[in-house]
């Protein structure tokens, strides 16, 4: 397998450059079978969540591919679904570089990126280009000069533009590295957007002639009470999904690193017992009532198992694979088949 040598050469140059150049070939990568040489399998479990038949329960959280340009590349993995973005209206830098801090020796990751993307129209015109016609979530969010006051319209502009391209729509409410973003998670504030986001959706599913679900994601250092709370809204208003978790402001597991002072979101393998605490007390809030995808932590088959047993319906995978490879992809989906039940 291939795999541990191209991470050793990537890992050889600038993280946010090694991430850039990795994009750019992964579609010819595909092109020329390169896929199972890095170790990837197409497993087939398929599960039915939202009212989607998913290929398998194992996808790509959102934030590897911003823009949507390495769909056909990122496909030939063995994922189960893709999610791309976070996407904005417009277009925006993001964060002061350097922004993306690897820590291996706990197989983490801090970034601090902030929504770097071209704008949801040029991922959009990405999507039209890419062969890909399996599943596809994508993940929306707010432009940092936007004012809390004024994101839902930002996401409005986001959920009408994407829709008709969307498997399901993802709502990224949880970044650390857009100011003000996370306290969009709760009161008022959540339940305005989640009232104008069903609305929307409702009018669009009669202009499409087509049901788009909506999964709000979710970030790791909230209370039980703040669960709780969120939980109630996601009922409320019939949300289709949630995603537990996004990055964690936390530098618990990581101490004494080289970048343990770095602002920004902390992913990876440290993240995992926060990730399975939300999505226990989600599962305990929800009831089933709506379905939970796992996310944060998954360094091994075990990881994703894990997170399904906790409560989670679908896993999805980012620092992991940086890490590990394709073939995390298609271990986790051979945990998850060995669970009693499945």
């Amino acid at each position: 397998m291939l795999y541990p040598l191209t991470r050793s050469l990537m890992f050889g140059l600038d993280a946010e450059n090694s991430h850039n150049l990795a994009l750019k070939g992964m579609n010819l990568a595909a092109v020329l079978g390169l896929p199972k040489l890095l170790g990837a399998e197409k497993l087939y479990a398929p599960v039915e969540v939202m009212g989607i038949k998913f290929p398998n329960p194992v996808g790509l959280a959102a934030g590897l591919d911003k823009d949507g340009a390495a769909i056909d590349g990122l496909s030939s993995m063995g994922f189960g679904f893709l999610e791309v973005g976070t996407v904005t209206p417009k277009s925006q830098v993001g964060n002061p570089k350097p922004r993306i801090f690897r820590i291996p020796e706990h197989s983490a990751i801090i970034n601090r990126m902030g929504f770097n993307n071209a704008g949801v129209d040029a991922l959009l015109e990405n999507i039209d280009k890419a062969r890909f016609n399996g599943i596809l979530g994508i993940n929306i969010g707010k432009n940092k000069d936007t004012p809390n006051e004024q994101a839902n319209d930002d996401y409005l502009y986001c959920l009408r533009k994407v829709y008709s391209r969307a498997s399901y729509i993802s709502i990224n409410l949880s970044s650390p590295n857009t100011p003000g973003l996370r306290t969009l998670q709760f009161g008022e504030a959540l339940n305005s957007l989640l009232e104008v986001l069903k609305n929307e959706q409702a009018k669009q599913a009669i202009l499409h002639d087509k049901y788009v679900p909506i999964a709000v994601k979710i970030a790791p250092d909230l209370t039980e009470e703040e669960v709780a709370m969120v939980a109630g809204s996601l009922k409320t208003y019939e949300i289709d999904g949630v995603i537990a978790t996004n990055t964690t402001l936390s530098r618990q597991g990581i101490e004494g690193a080289k970048f343990q002072h770095e602002a920004g979101g902390l992913s990876g393998a440290p993240v995992r017992n926060q990730s399975i605490r939300i999505i226990r007390n989600l599962a305990q809030e929800l009831q089933g009532s709506v379905p939970i995808i796992g996310v944060g932590g998954i360094s091994e088959g075990f990881d994703a198992a894990e997170k399904i047993e906790a409560g989670a319906s679908l896993v999805q995978i980012y620092s992991g694979f940086i890490y590990k490879g394709p073939s995390l992809i298609a271990d986790s989906v051979r945990a998850i088949q060995s669970l009693p039940g499945r």
